[in-house]
């Protein structure tokens, strides 16, 4: 007789909320975090002048050039209900839902799919002699984004 008791050992704080999460759900969550990323680097498009600086998004993929320096890209995996990037820093990476951390965490490092954006294409731009503000020198800062608690 097999016990339908529960033997993984683990704890309710290990819940994989990939399993637990609607497809719905999931659609909700990774649509509203690609669009806040698209109106983000819009925004932050319009602030910078670099040449090869462009964003594209069709067909469910966001795709950020940034010239000589590489190309970003980000889209949903429905199936595994993940957003996985492709960077030309960190290479490619996929991102899960985490409710507690109120966002999109890569499990093997812990790192914020936001947070990791910011900092690399920040890092990036910043050491670009192609990429400026107008009147400041250098690639500008990352605007924050009061509307979303995922920035």
């Amino acid at each position: 007789m097999q016990s339908t008791g529960d033997v993984s050992g683990s704890s309710p704080s290990a819940v994989d909320h990939k399993l637990a999460m609607q497809e719905d759900e999931f659609h909700k969550l990774a649509d509203e975090t690609i669009h806040d990323l698209l109106e983000k680097l819009e925004e932050y498009g319009d602030s910078i002048q670099m040449d090869g600086f462009d964003i594209e998004y069709g067909n469910q993929v966001l795709t950020l050039r940034l010239g000589d320096l590489g190309t970003y890209v980000i889209n949903k995996q429905t199936p595994n209900k993940q957003i996985w990037l492709s960077s030309p820093v960190s290479g490619p990476s996929r991102f899960d839902w985490d409710a507690t951390a109120n966002g999109w965490i890569y499990k093997r490092t812990g790192v914020n799919l936001v947070r990791l954006l910011e900092k690399e294409i920040g890092r990036l731009l910043s050491s670009s002699p192609g990429a400026h503000h107008p009147g400041a020198g250098q690639a500008r800062a990352w605007p924050r984004s009061a509307s979303s608690s995922r920035w």
